[in-house]
């Protein structure tokens, strides 16, 4: 049987922490809390389930904060967990049985995890993969009996346990105001982070949080070394910012760059707002079904899902066409 250490970050989650831990702790050989600076009773019940709680000054970086945990942890696996998500007794079960039989080659153990839907967030799946469990230390491994070279990908496992993620909160504002002062701090946000704070303001950003990341998405969108998916992200962001702020000019300065390489749901759902804005409903229906029909989202599903499906059901009430406005709402319920 492999040996885990129970990994955590946390700040003010005296709330929640207990039913995290409840759920997890009999799995764990070690439990690991990296306090980020809590100001309520966090800490406390932390120590009731283990004496590995440590301090950790918040230093504007969650990757320290996670490094700094693991850098604690001692057993041969590490399991990571957030304090608001939760084991059922059935997966906790599951991953009992994952603990007793798993075998030595394997690095990583990826998770699905569920609910994440429930508040705004960057994820546009309700359930999905995600590595939670990691070797500590990796054996390296010669391949090939012939030009020969090191194993460099993990050997990675995709088990059928559930983790049920039960938030307080979003966390949305939270994270965008992270995305926003990290960048204008200098940082160059990566493939994976531009795509995710692209995504974030789409699924859950305000139309503050879309004026503050005007500029950094208009830098991206004038960025050569951008691929074409960034620039496309790039221009969906300015696209709603500008609707939002009534710039009519940025606005179709920018979805006019998407539609001429290729449309996709998102700049055909901004679009549609923008005409139903302008009481032109036919102009916006059009749109709105090209965003559900004719084209494919790449950061909000919903852009070519309920949004633009609410959408076309207002314009055809307001257009007087009750047999389309009951074709679309059969629609919205077929897709839940």
């Amino acid at each position: 049987m492999i040996t885990i250490s129970l990994c955590m970050i946390v700040k003010n989650e005296e709330k929640i922490l207990a039913r995290c831990l409840d759920s997890v702790a009999e799995l764990a050989d070690e439990i690991i809390i990296a306090d980020t600076g809590s100001t309520d009773a966090t800490k406390e019940i932390a120590g009731r389930y283990t004496e590995h709680v440590y301090d950790f000054p918040w230093v504007d970086d969650f990757s320290a904060a996670r490094n700094f945990a693991f850098s604690k942890a001692s057993m041969e696996y590490i399991y990571s967990a957030d304090a608001d998500e939760v084991l059922s007794p059935e997966n906790r079960e599951k991953f009992r049985l994952l603990k007793e039989t798993l075998l030595p080659e394997i690095e990583i153990v990826q998770m699905k995890y569920a609910n994440q839907l429930q508040f705004g967030t960057v994820y546009n799946f309700d359930e999905e993969y995600r590595p939670k469990l990691f070797k500590r230390k990796r054996d390296f491994v010669w391949e090939a009996p012939i030009h020969e070279t090191v194993r460099l990908t993990p050997v990675i496992y995709d088990s059928d346990i559930v983790i049920t993620h039960l938030p307080a909160e979003s966390h949305a504002k939270r994270d965008l105001e992270n995305f926003h002062r990290h960048c204008i701090n200098g940082y160059r946000l990566s493939k994976r982070l531009h795509g995710l704070y692209a995504r974030e303001l789409m699924l859950a950003g305000d139309e503050e949080d879309f004026a503050q990341a005007t500029d950094i998405f208009l830098e991206s969108a004038a960025d050569n070394e951008r691929d074409g998916e960034e620039m496309a992200q790039a221009c969906c962001v300015v696209a709603k910012a500008a609707r939002l702020a009534g710039d009519t000019i940025t606005f179709f300065k920018y979805t006019s760059k998407v539609i001429a390489e290729e449309a996709c749901s998102e700049i055909c759902c901004e679009m549609g707002h923008f005409y139903e804005g302008n009481e032109d409903w036919e102009e916006a229906a059009v749109w709105y079904y090209n965003a559900v029909y004719e084209t494919s989202p790449i950061l909000n599903l919903q852009a070519g899902g309920r949004e633009s499906l609410e959408g076309l059901t207002r314009c055809y009430e307001q257009l007087g066409c009750p047999e389309q406005v009951q074709v679309y709402r059969e629609e919205l319920r077929r897709r839940g």
